[in-house]
Protein backbone atom coordinates (compact mmCIF):
# COMPACT_ATOMS: atom_id res chain seq x y z
CA UNK A 1 0.00 0.00 0.00
CA UNK A 2 1.72 3.42 -0.72
CA UNK A 3 2.38 5.04 2.09
CA UNK A 4 0.73 8.63 1.71
CA UNK A 5 -2.55 6.13 1.81
CA UNK A 6 -1.22 4.31 4.75
CA UNK A 7 -0.91 7.83 6.74
CA UNK A 8 -4.24 9.57 5.26
CA UNK A 9 -5.75 5.70 7.16
CA UNK A 10 -3.49 6.31 10.20
CA UNK A 11 -5.16 9.81 10.50
CA UNK A 12 -8.51 8.81 9.79
CA UNK A 13 -8.43 6.32 12.52
CA UNK A 14 -7.00 8.87 15.22
CA UNK A 15 -10.09 11.21 14.57
CA UNK A 16 -12.22 8.31 14.42
CA UNK A 17 -11.05 7.41 18.26
CA UNK A 18 -10.92 11.51 19.70
CA UNK A 19 -14.89 11.51 18.35
CA UNK A 20 -15.33 7.95 20.22
CA UNK A 21 -13.50 9.28 23.50
CA UNK A 22 -15.53 12.57 23.37
CA UNK A 23 -18.44 10.83 22.98
CA UNK A 24 -17.88 8.17 25.89
CA UNK A 25 -16.62 11.02 27.74
CA UNK A 26 -20.14 13.08 27.20
CA UNK A 27 -22.41 10.39 28.34
CA UNK A 28 -20.66 9.98 31.33
CA UNK A 29 -20.98 13.61 32.06
CA UNK A 30 -24.81 13.24 31.36
CA UNK A 31 -25.14 10.26 33.26
CA UNK A 32 -23.41 11.83 36.57
CA UNK A 33 -25.22 15.22 36.26
CA UNK A 34 -28.28 13.24 35.82
CA UNK A 35 -27.84 11.43 39.37
CA UNK A 36 -26.85 14.82 40.02
CA UNK A 37 -29.82 16.36 40.16
CA UNK A 38 -31.95 14.30 41.93
CA UNK A 39 -32.66 15.62 45.19
CA UNK A 40 -33.13 12.62 47.83
CA UNK A 41 -29.31 11.50 46.97
CA UNK A 42 -28.37 8.28 45.48
CA UNK A 43 -26.18 5.15 45.49
CA UNK A 44 -22.35 5.49 44.76
CA UNK A 45 -21.59 2.23 43.09
CA UNK A 46 -17.31 1.57 42.54
CA UNK A 47 -16.44 -1.67 40.60
CA UNK A 48 -13.31 -3.81 41.51
CA UNK A 49 -12.79 -5.76 38.56
CA UNK A 50 -9.76 -8.04 37.96
CA UNK A 51 -6.51 -7.79 40.08
CA UNK A 52 -5.43 -5.34 42.55
CA UNK A 53 -2.40 -3.33 41.62
CA UNK A 54 -0.15 -0.38 42.53
CA UNK A 55 -0.01 1.93 39.99
CA UNK A 56 -1.69 5.73 38.02
CA UNK A 57 -5.01 6.00 37.89
CA UNK A 58 -6.00 6.31 33.72
CA UNK A 59 -8.51 7.47 31.83
CA UNK A 60 -7.74 6.42 28.63
CA UNK A 61 -10.39 3.90 26.89
CA UNK A 62 -7.22 2.54 24.49
CA UNK A 63 -5.82 1.40 28.05
CA UNK A 64 -7.12 -2.43 28.08
CA UNK A 65 -5.07 -4.38 30.04
CA UNK A 66 -7.28 -6.25 33.10
CA UNK A 67 -7.73 -4.90 36.58
CA UNK A 68 -7.83 -1.98 38.55
CA UNK A 69 -5.38 0.38 40.29
CA UNK A 70 -4.83 1.82 43.71
CA UNK A 71 -4.76 5.27 42.38
CA UNK A 72 -8.11 4.73 40.22
CA UNK A 73 -9.66 3.32 43.49
CA UNK A 74 -8.17 6.10 46.14
CA UNK A 75 -9.68 8.11 43.75
CA UNK A 76 -13.17 7.28 43.29
CA UNK A 77 -13.57 6.58 46.90
CA UNK A 78 -12.19 10.01 47.89
CA UNK A 79 -15.13 11.38 45.32
CA UNK A 80 -17.77 9.47 46.80
CA UNK A 81 -16.59 10.20 50.28
CA UNK A 82 -16.93 13.93 49.47
CA UNK A 83 -19.84 13.63 47.61
CA UNK A 84 -22.70 14.94 49.61
CA UNK A 85 -25.21 13.48 47.19
CA UNK A 86 -23.52 10.17 47.93
CA UNK A 87 -25.43 8.46 50.66
CA UNK A 88 -24.11 5.30 50.54
CA UNK A 89 -21.66 3.38 48.50
CA UNK A 90 -22.00 -0.13 47.19
CA UNK A 91 -18.86 -1.53 46.33
CA UNK A 92 -18.99 -4.48 43.48
CA UNK A 93 -16.15 -6.81 43.69
CA UNK A 94 -14.67 -9.14 41.19
CA UNK A 95 -11.42 -9.98 41.89
CA UNK A 96 -8.98 -12.66 42.37
CA UNK A 97 -6.81 -10.34 44.55
CA UNK A 98 -4.09 -8.55 44.24
CA UNK A 99 -0.68 -6.67 45.35
CA UNK A 100 -1.11 -6.26 49.77
CA UNK A 101 0.28 -3.05 49.58
CA UNK A 102 -2.33 -1.48 47.00
CA UNK A 103 -5.12 -3.31 48.68
CA UNK A 104 -4.08 -1.35 52.30
CA UNK A 105 -3.55 1.95 50.37
CA UNK A 106 -7.58 1.21 49.00
CA UNK A 107 -8.47 0.32 52.04
CA UNK A 108 -7.15 3.33 53.83
CA UNK A 109 -9.41 5.28 52.14
CA UNK A 110 -12.96 2.98 52.72
CA UNK A 111 -12.02 3.55 56.35
CA UNK A 112 -12.27 7.40 55.82
CA UNK A 113 -16.07 6.58 54.19
CA UNK A 114 -16.55 4.43 56.99
CA UNK A 115 -15.64 7.20 59.68
CA UNK A 116 -17.52 9.89 58.10
CA UNK A 117 -20.63 8.02 58.41
CA UNK A 118 -21.27 6.70 54.99
CA UNK A 119 -22.13 2.93 55.21
CA UNK A 120 -20.07 0.58 52.74
CA UNK A 121 -22.12 -2.31 50.65
CA UNK A 122 -20.02 -5.03 49.73
CA UNK A 123 -21.36 -6.96 46.16
CA UNK A 124 -19.15 -9.70 45.79
CA UNK A 125 -19.35 -11.57 41.84
CA UNK A 126 -17.93 -14.35 40.26
CA UNK A 127 -15.01 -14.35 42.88
CA UNK A 128 -13.93 -12.38 45.96
CA UNK A 129 -11.01 -13.86 46.74
CA UNK A 130 -7.48 -12.80 48.85
CA UNK A 131 -7.10 -9.25 48.01
CA UNK A 132 -10.58 -8.55 47.36
CA UNK A 133 -11.91 -9.90 50.54
CA UNK A 134 -9.36 -7.67 52.23
CA UNK A 135 -11.25 -4.95 51.02
CA UNK A 136 -14.48 -6.80 51.11
CA UNK A 137 -14.41 -7.07 55.10
CA UNK A 138 -13.80 -3.20 55.65
CA UNK A 139 -18.13 -3.00 54.62
CA UNK A 140 -20.83 -2.75 56.75
CA UNK A 141 -22.61 -5.58 54.67
CA UNK A 142 -21.65 -8.51 52.63
CA UNK A 143 -23.60 -9.51 50.11
CA UNK A 144 -22.57 -12.78 47.84
CA UNK A 145 -23.87 -16.02 46.13
CA UNK A 146 -24.02 -19.53 47.39
CA UNK A 147 -21.34 -20.53 44.67
CA UNK A 148 -18.83 -16.96 44.67
CA UNK A 149 -15.81 -18.14 44.99
CA UNK A 150 -14.40 -16.31 48.09
CA UNK A 151 -12.14 -16.86 51.27
CA UNK A 152 -7.96 -17.38 50.43
CA UNK A 153 -7.26 -15.27 53.27
CA UNK A 154 -3.35 -15.73 52.86
CA UNK A 155 0.19 -14.91 52.02
CA UNK A 156 2.49 -16.15 49.66
CA UNK A 157 5.56 -15.12 47.93
CA UNK A 158 7.27 -17.19 45.41
CA UNK A 159 10.74 -17.06 43.44
CA UNK A 160 12.04 -19.62 40.62
CA UNK A 161 15.41 -21.29 40.77
CA UNK A 162 16.95 -22.31 37.97
CA UNK A 163 20.40 -23.48 39.53
CA UNK A 164 20.33 -27.19 38.49
CA UNK A 165 19.45 -25.86 35.15
CA UNK A 166 22.30 -23.66 34.82
CA UNK A 167 24.70 -26.00 35.94
CA UNK A 168 23.19 -28.83 33.75
CA UNK A 169 24.12 -25.98 30.65
CA UNK A 170 27.57 -25.09 32.03
CA UNK A 171 26.26 -22.06 32.62
CA UNK A 172 27.59 -19.25 35.77
CA UNK A 173 25.45 -16.21 36.63
CA UNK A 174 28.24 -13.85 38.52
CA UNK A 175 27.42 -10.80 40.49
CA UNK A 176 28.81 -8.04 42.64
CA UNK A 177 26.84 -7.16 45.08
CA UNK A 178 26.35 -4.73 48.15
CA UNK A 179 25.41 -6.90 51.18
CA UNK A 180 24.70 -10.74 51.49
CA UNK A 181 21.30 -10.44 51.05
CA UNK A 182 21.07 -8.05 48.53
CA UNK A 183 19.96 -11.23 45.69
CA UNK A 184 17.51 -12.90 48.25
CA UNK A 185 14.74 -14.00 45.66
CA UNK A 186 17.49 -14.52 42.93
CA UNK A 187 16.68 -17.70 40.57
CA UNK A 188 20.32 -18.30 40.01
CA UNK A 189 20.56 -19.70 44.01
CA UNK A 190 18.80 -21.28 46.49
CA UNK A 191 17.97 -19.33 49.57
CA UNK A 192 20.60 -19.62 52.71
CA UNK A 193 18.50 -20.80 56.29
CA UNK A 194 18.92 -17.68 57.50
CA UNK A 195 17.39 -15.65 54.28
CA UNK A 196 14.11 -18.07 54.27
CA UNK A 197 13.88 -17.08 57.81
CA UNK A 198 13.67 -13.65 56.89
CA UNK A 199 10.82 -13.78 53.90
CA UNK A 200 9.04 -16.24 55.93
CA UNK A 201 8.98 -13.49 58.52
CA UNK A 202 7.78 -10.89 56.16
CA UNK A 203 4.39 -13.32 55.15
CA UNK A 204 4.03 -13.72 58.49
CA UNK A 205 4.06 -10.03 59.63
CA UNK A 206 1.45 -9.38 56.28
CA UNK A 207 -0.58 -12.41 57.26
CA UNK A 208 -0.90 -11.06 60.65
CA UNK A 209 -2.01 -7.95 59.81
CA UNK A 210 -4.51 -9.62 57.04
CA UNK A 211 -6.15 -11.68 59.99
CA UNK A 212 -6.04 -8.56 62.38
CA UNK A 213 -8.35 -6.30 59.62
CA UNK A 214 -10.56 -9.04 58.89
CA UNK A 215 -10.90 -9.80 62.61
CA UNK A 216 -11.73 -6.02 62.96
CA UNK A 217 -14.09 -5.62 59.78
CA UNK A 218 -15.88 -8.92 60.54
CA UNK A 219 -15.92 -8.23 64.12
CA UNK A 220 -14.49 -11.82 64.87
CA UNK A 221 -11.93 -13.08 67.22
CA UNK A 222 -8.75 -13.57 66.00
CA UNK A 223 -8.23 -16.85 66.71
CA UNK A 224 -11.53 -17.70 64.89
CA UNK A 225 -10.34 -15.99 61.80
CA UNK A 226 -7.00 -17.75 62.21
CA UNK A 227 -8.71 -20.99 62.48
CA UNK A 228 -10.35 -20.49 58.78
CA UNK A 229 -7.44 -18.30 56.95
CA UNK A 230 -5.14 -21.25 55.58
CA UNK A 231 -5.42 -20.03 52.42
CA UNK A 232 -8.76 -22.09 51.37
CA UNK A 233 -10.70 -21.01 49.11
CA UNK A 234 -14.75 -21.05 50.01
CA UNK A 235 -18.36 -21.05 48.26
CA UNK A 236 -20.07 -17.79 49.60
CA UNK A 237 -22.82 -20.15 51.65
CA UNK A 238 -19.83 -21.61 53.43
CA UNK A 239 -18.56 -18.46 53.98
CA UNK A 240 -21.89 -17.18 55.24
CA UNK A 241 -21.92 -20.28 57.78
CA UNK A 242 -18.49 -18.86 58.87
CA UNK A 243 -19.24 -15.36 59.76
CA UNK A 244 -17.20 -13.92 55.91
CA UNK A 245 -20.73 -12.87 54.76
CA UNK A 246 -23.61 -11.73 55.71
CA UNK A 247 -26.43 -12.60 53.19
CA UNK A 248 -27.14 -14.40 50.14
CA UNK A 249 -28.22 -12.31 47.41
CA UNK A 250 -27.42 -10.31 44.08
CA UNK A 251 -26.31 -7.15 42.62
CA UNK A 252 -29.83 -5.60 42.97
CA UNK A 253 -30.32 -7.24 46.22
CA UNK A 254 -26.82 -5.26 47.53
CA UNK A 255 -28.03 -1.93 45.98
CA UNK A 256 -31.45 -1.95 47.43
CA UNK A 257 -29.95 -2.64 51.16
CA UNK A 258 -27.35 0.20 50.11
CA UNK A 259 -30.36 2.63 49.55
CA UNK A 260 -32.39 1.70 52.77
CA UNK A 261 -29.10 1.91 54.98
CA UNK A 262 -28.14 5.18 53.10
CA UNK A 263 -32.11 6.66 53.99
CA UNK A 264 -31.86 6.91 49.46
CA UNK A 265 -36.02 6.69 48.25
CA UNK A 266 -36.57 4.17 45.55
CA UNK A 267 -37.62 0.83 44.92
CA UNK A 268 -36.85 -1.64 43.02
CA UNK A 269 -34.99 -0.82 39.81
CA UNK A 270 -35.61 3.13 40.60
CA UNK A 271 -33.09 3.44 42.66
CA UNK A 272 -30.80 6.84 41.84
CA UNK A 273 -27.08 5.39 41.46
CA UNK A 274 -24.31 7.13 40.42
CA UNK A 275 -21.67 4.83 38.69
CA UNK A 276 -17.77 5.65 39.69
CA UNK A 277 -14.92 4.88 36.85
CA UNK A 278 -12.73 5.62 34.53
CA UNK A 279 -14.94 7.73 32.42
CA UNK A 280 -15.87 10.10 34.63
CA UNK A 281 -13.57 13.10 33.71
CA UNK A 282 -13.62 14.07 30.07
CA UNK A 283 -10.48 16.14 30.70
CA UNK A 284 -8.50 13.46 31.54
CA UNK A 285 -10.35 10.86 29.51
CA UNK A 286 -9.07 13.32 26.72
CA UNK A 287 -5.75 13.35 28.12
CA UNK A 288 -5.04 9.20 28.17
CA UNK A 289 -6.50 9.30 24.67
CA UNK A 290 -3.98 12.46 23.67
CA UNK A 291 -1.12 10.27 25.25
CA UNK A 292 -1.89 6.65 23.84
CA UNK A 293 -2.82 8.54 20.79
CA UNK A 294 0.69 10.24 20.40
CA UNK A 295 2.76 6.91 21.40
CA UNK A 296 0.83 5.29 18.21
CA UNK A 297 1.74 7.88 16.01
CA UNK A 298 4.80 7.27 17.01
CA UNK A 299 5.28 3.53 16.34
CA UNK A 300 3.25 4.13 13.18
CA UNK A 301 5.39 6.96 11.62
CA UNK A 302 8.30 4.72 12.69
CA UNK A 303 6.62 1.72 10.93
CA UNK A 304 6.13 3.77 7.82
CA UNK A 305 9.76 5.81 7.44
CA UNK A 306 11.61 1.91 8.40
CA UNK A 307 9.07 0.35 5.67
CA UNK A 308 10.01 3.47 2.74
CA UNK A 309 13.58 2.64 3.27
CA UNK A 310 12.87 -1.51 2.94
CA UNK A 311 10.87 -0.35 -0.08
CA UNK A 312 13.94 1.85 -1.72
CA UNK A 313 16.15 -0.67 -1.08
CA UNK A 314 14.79 -4.13 -2.16
CA UNK A 315 14.07 -4.90 -5.89
CA UNK A 316 10.66 -5.25 -6.77
CA UNK A 317 8.06 -5.84 -9.45
CA UNK A 318 5.29 -3.85 -10.79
Amino acid sequence: MDIQVKRKWMILGIVLLLVVAIAAGTADLWKNGASQNRKSGYVAVIRIDGPIYGGPDTDSLLNGGSGVTSEELMRQFQEARKDPEAKAILVRINSPGGSTGATQEIAEEMDKIRSSGKPIIISMGDMCASAGYWLASKGNYIFATPATITGSIGVYMDYTNVEDLMNKLGIKNEKIKSGAHKDILSMYRSMTGEERDMVQSMVDDIYSQFVQTVADGRKMDESKVRSIADGRILTGKQAQDLGLVDAMGNYYDALSYAASSGGIQGDGENIPVKVYGSGVSLKGLLSGEVKNLSGLFARAAADSFKESLLESSVPSMK
